[in-house]
């Protein structure tokens, strides 16, 4: 019988159990590489089992922190008008300045209203004369008409019937009476508080209430109307009064 040759023999054994042994080699042979290969590469990188943990803790943690925070604002507003409001709030603009004139006050229409007159420090003469009865509030002096000692609140200047009166100072005439007792008087007022008074008149004057007069102006005439100094000879009665109180006129009179 006649014997194959030993290619035949290997070739029928390749097409027999032969394929699967060296199948089974290659694959072994890929498997131990391939175990090898990952093993480098676990060592370099730390370990896998640590990694894992760590991306999986993380991983918890930032689900954690999404969880806490505070949900957005379903309707935001625009973004210009935020814009505006922070630019507003970071950086104001300083007031301007109103460089407007202020409007110069107006006086009302009419008759201007008429400002208080400073006291003069002097006073002119009434009447030319010579004093017959001084002014006298703190000693009793004896009235020869009322036949009593009294006081004497002004002065009596000696002058002639009908010797023209006139104004001590400017100012206004407050009011023309005839009293029970000084007779026909004439009272003026000279601001901040002054008066004058003026007595034993003339029926016939020639001012009025109201009337502006200045210093030397004629109010009226010397006459025989005050009932309570009718025994002195004839004269004026002159009174300087501030805020209510007598005063002495000689205190104010210019002296020659």
């Amino acid at each position: 019988m006649k014997q194959k040759p030993n290619r035949h023999k290997l070739g029928d054994f390749m097409e027999g159990k032969g394929f699967y042994i060296v199948l089974f080699l290659c694959v072994a042979a890929i498997g131990i590489s391939g175990y090898y290969l990952f093993s480098g590469l676990f060592q370099q990188s730390g370990g896998f089992g640590q990694d894992a943990v760590s991306s999986v803790s993380g991983q918890v943690e930032l689900e954690d922190k999404a969880s806490t925070q505070t949900p957005p604002d379903p309707d935001p507003a625009p973004a210009g008008k935020d814009q505006d409001s922070a630019q507003t709030k970071t950086d104001p603009k300083p007031a301007e300045k109103d460089t407007t004139p202020a409007a110069t006050p107006q006086k009302p229409q009419g008759t201007p209203a008429q400002e208080p007159e400073a006291t003069p420090s002097s006073f002119v003469w009434p009447v030319d004369g010579n004093v017959e009865r001084d002014f006298s509030l703190e000693v009793f002096a004896y009235d020869a008409t009322m036949g009593d000692w009294r006081t004497h609140s002004g002065l009596d200047i000696g002058a002639e019937l009908g010797a023209p009166v006139s104004a001590c100072a400017g100012g206004q005439v407050t009011e023309v009476t005839t009293d029970d007792m000084m007779g026909v008087t004439v009272r003026v007022d000279h601001g901040r508080g002054m008066e004058s008074v003026y007595s034993n008149l003339a029926e016939t004057v020639n001012v009025k209430a109201g009337d502006q007069v200045e210093a030397g102006d004629l109010l009226g005439t010397v006459g025989t109307s005050a009932i309570s100094e009718s025994a002195s000879p004839s004269h004026l009665h002159f009174e300087l009064v501030e805020y209510g109180v007598s005063i002495d006129p000689l205190h104010y009179l210019e002296q020659e």
